[in-house]
């Protein structure tokens, strides 16, 4: 007879969002699907398995004619997409700071 599954004591993988700036343009940038970067953070793929998002991670650190400060970001998935989880994912998913300033061209 088998045995029944143990309780894992290993914490669950919260779902993350990898996000970075392009090198170029300075913009935030989501990791979208088919591996293709975007500014909007309702299309980024959602990773819940940490072994893929630490893949990807990965892969995104080493583009650095591309990227600058890859990282993981927790987020809430919903029906309309991922949503940022703590104040700098929510203010730096709004766009360019220095666009309301003037400072930034629309793009």
């Amino acid at each position: 007879m088998p045995q029944p599954k143990q309780p894992s004591n290993a914490p669950q993988f919260a779902p993350h969002v990898l996000t970075a700036n392009h090198l170029l343009r300075g913009h935030v940038v989501y990791l979208c699907a088919r591996n293709t970067w975007g500014a909007d953070l309702a299309q980024a793929q959602v990773f819940t398995d940490a072994a893929r998002a630490d893949a990807a991670l990965k892969r995104a650190q080493a583009q650095p004619d591309l990227l600058v400060g890859a990282y993981l970001a927790p987020v809430q998935p919903g029906p309309t997409g991922p949503r940022a989880l703590h104040f700098r994912e929510a203010f730096r998913a709004t766009g360019p700071s220095a666009r309301a300033r003037g400072l930034h061209p629309q793009t």
